[in-house]
């Protein structure tokens, strides 16, 4: 039995994977593909073996696979590598389809007990939370994410992060009926 083979891969070729997957609707054979080259990626590769698992788990979401995404987000908390957005959170989404809302509520308390989480993932928190109506939790989510980089100047990829993230505060605290607080008139500064 021969060694495997390891490889190399770039954030090009997986744009491209995911474009093939939007273009071809092929979500699921796409999801394979990205778990097949996690389980052969060098440790050297410009995109990480924890990220081409997120990547697969959000194809297998897509194909309404929310099982096999909770598996592959599994893999990536495993693995314990850097990833856009953290795996917990994008657990806790896929077992909220799934109806499994204590699972997911145990993944977003473990998220906050560690260090602290990117604006990419608290963009995805508060997003989820919002689609599975908890308003008040997504709201404080998100505040907690635009009170943390609300202070001095932002390099421009995480300024459009973080205006997201003003945004999807603002439509969650209209939907609650929150008065406009200091965050809320940063969005007209921004």
């Amino acid at each position: 039995m021969g060694a495997m083979r390891l490889t190399q891969v770039t954030t090009a070729e997986l744009d491209r994977l995911e474009f093939h997957a939007v273009r071809s609707g092929e979500h699921g054979r796409i999801a394979a593909q990205l778990l097949d080259l996690a389980n052969r990626v060098d440790a050297g590769s410009e995109v990480t073996r924890a990220e081409l698992f997120v990547r697969a788990g959000e194809q297998w979401e897509i194909a309404q696979e929310f099982e096999r995404a909770c598996a592959a987000y599994q893999r990536a908390m495993d693995d314990g590598g850097p990833t856009v957005v953290d795996a917990r959170a994008l657990s806790a989404g896929a077992l909220l389809q799934l109806d499994e809302r204590e699972r997911a509520y145990d993944h977003l308390k473990r998220l906050e007990s560690g260090p602290r989480a990117g604006l990419a993932t608290h963009i995805h928190v508060a997003e989820v939370l919002y689609a599975h109506d908890d308003l008040e939790e997504a709201e404080r989510w998100a505040t907690e994410g635009a009170r943390r980089f609300a202070g001095g100047a932002l390099p421009a990829y995480v300024r459009d992060l973080f205006v997201e993230l003003l945004r999807i505060r603002f439509r969650i605290r209209t939907d609650l009926g929150l008065s406009e607080d200091d965050l809320d008139r940063r969005l007209d500064e921004e």
